[in-house]
C-alpha cells in the first residue's frame, strides 16, 4: 500500500510540476492586438534612434524576442532567428531583439559586441528601458525569454521561458512556429 501511494504521490508531483511548466505565460498570445511601443536601435539600421519596429515591419511576418538576459543559449537562438530571416528575404521575414533592462546604457556594449561576434546582419538588438517590459505586451514577471510571432498585425505563436528553462533545444520548436508566419 505504501508503495502504491509513493508512486501515486510522484507521479502527482510530476504532473503538477509540468502543470507549473506549462503554466508560463507571457507576452502576446495568439488574437492579441500588437500595440506599439519604443526601443533604442542599438546594432539595426537605425542605430542609436528610438523607434517603433512594430510599426516599420507594419503587416510583415515578425519574430519579436524579448530576453532579459543575453545567454548564450539567447544568442544562439538569435542567431538561427538572423539566418532565416536572411534565407526568407522573399517573403519580407523581420525580427528584433528587444533587451529589457534598467541599465540600457550599460548593456548596449554588450549587444553591439554580439552582433559583431554573431555577424548578425538581419536582426536588430534593441534595448528596452525596464524589464517590466513595454506596456500592453504582458511580459511575464517570471520570463527570462518571451518570443512572439506575428504577422497582418495578429499574432500566431509566442513562447515563454523562466530563467534557466530556456536551453539551445527549446530553439527547435520555436523555429518550427515561424510556418505560423511564412505561409
Amino acid at each position: 500500500m505504501r508503495r502504491i501511494l509513493s508512486v501515486a504521490f510522484v507521479a502527482s508531483a510530476m504532473f503538477a510540476g509540468a502543470l507549473i511548466a506549462a503554466e508560463l505565460k507571457s507576452g502576446l498570445q495568439p488574437g492579441d492586438d500588437i500595440p506599439a511601443y519604443n526601443v533604442k536601435d542599438v546594432t539595426g539600421p537605425s542605430e542609436g534612434k528610438s523607434l517603433c519596429y512594430r510599426c516599420k515591419y507594419g503587416a510583415r511576418p515578425v519574430v519579436n524576442i524579448f530576453a532579459r538576459e543575453m545567454t548564450p543559449e539567447v544568442v544562439a537562438l538569435v542567431k538561427q532567428i538572423d539566418d532565416l530571416v536572411g534565407k526568407n528575404e522573399e517573403k519580407k521575414m523581420a525580427a528584433f531583439v528587444t533587451l529589457l533592462t534598467n541599465d540600457p546604457d550599460k548593456d548596449e556594449a554588450t549587444l553591439k559586441d554580439i552582433a559583431k561576434k554573431q555577424g548578425l546582419k538581419n536582426v536588430p538588438l534593441t534595448v528596452f528601458d525596464g524589464v517590466a517590459g513595454p506596456e500592453g505586451y504582458k511580459i511575464a514577471e517570471k520570463a527570462n525569454l518571451t518570443v512572439t510571432m506575428w504577422v497582418e498585425g495578429d499574432v500566431k505563436a509566442s513562447h515563454a521561458f523562466a530563467k534557466g528553462e530556456y536551453k539551445t533545444a527549446s530553439a527547435k520548436a520555436i523555429i518550427a512556429d515561424t510556418k505560423k508566419i511564412l505561409n
